[in-house]
């Protein structure tokens, strides 16, 4: 990576700033009675992520960042719920009837509970939170900017080396670790102006199969939490190692094809 100039520097800082405008629009959103709530929270998780990825870029990934994570875990229950019927859907398991039938109502029960809109106090708490992180990066120097944004820049693309070029010698958890590098990494860029990191194709679709991978495990993990385990199941657990084996291959595969611009 070039090393940035002061312009690039303001320039991401400054769309870093209207990002925290549109995440504190999004959840003031969330007060309207209109709208869908699970799609309303995934837009605001989406966004964080983007956000946590631009404050690592100015290396504040332990003030602003955080106040972000703690946006998205705090409203996680709705999408999360949307999430783990979509992925039980798409697994496309038939076996079963019973089986079939009780997990299918269970997840579209937990689905609608969970549709429900977080109170009035929530929103502002989280709000204040955009607030705070929006107060740390408006506290920096400007003459710090592009050399903060230069080591930021370097960590955050050392990191996906680190997560995703070792994963054949790492547990399966090491694919969580993958794919928050490369969402840390893609938002960062997102805030950098146009053409100033190339940014390869691969990691997009990486992304996509990370993020399938971990939908399977958070299922997995809810389905042995409500008593669906290996030995009540086990065709039910065959497709998804299955079918989980298959996505962790393809990312092996193509994490060996990654191009990574921006280390230092």
């Amino acid at each position: 990576m070039t090393p940035p100039t002061e312009a690039d520097a303001r320039f991401a800082s400054e769309q870093l700033a209207t990002g925290c405008d549109g995440m504190e629009r999004l959840l003031k959103g969330l007060l309207d009675s209109k709208g869908r709530v699970a799609e309303e929270v995934h837009a605001i998780r989406k966004l964080g992520k983007s956000l946590r990825g631009g404050f690592t870029l100015f290396r504040l990934g332990d003030t602003s960042a955080k106040e972000i994570q703690v946006i998205g875990r705090l409203l996680s229950g709705p999408r999360d719920a949307v999430s783990r019927l979509s992925t039980w859907k798409k697994l496309g398991w038939e076996g079963d009837a019973s089986t079939t039938a009780a997990i299918d109502q269970l997840l579209e029960q937990q689905t609608h509970s969970a549709a429900r809109r977080p109170p009035a106090g929530t929103i502002s708490w989280c709000v204040e939170r955009v607030a705070q992180a929006r107060g740390h990066l408006l506290e920096l120097p400007a003459s710090t900017l592009a050399a903060r944004m230069e080591v930021g820049m370097g960590k955050l693309s050392k990191q996906i080396v680190k997560r995703c070029r070792k994963l054949d010698r790492c547990g399966e958890h090491r694919f969580h670790d993958a794919r928050k590098a490369l969402k840390a990494y893609l938002g960062a860029l997102g805030f950098l102006p146009e053409g100033a990191i190339n940014r390869d194709p691969v990691m997009f679709e990486l992304t996509e199969v990370l993020g399938d991978e971990n939908d399977l495990a958070t299922l997995s993990r809810w389905l042995e939490e409500h008593g669906f385990t290996e030995d009540f199941v086990p065709a039910l657990w065959a497709r998804i190692v299955e079918t989980r084996k298959l996505h962790q291959n393809r990312v092996k595969l193509e994490s060996a094809m990654l191009v990574i611009s921006g280390k230092s």
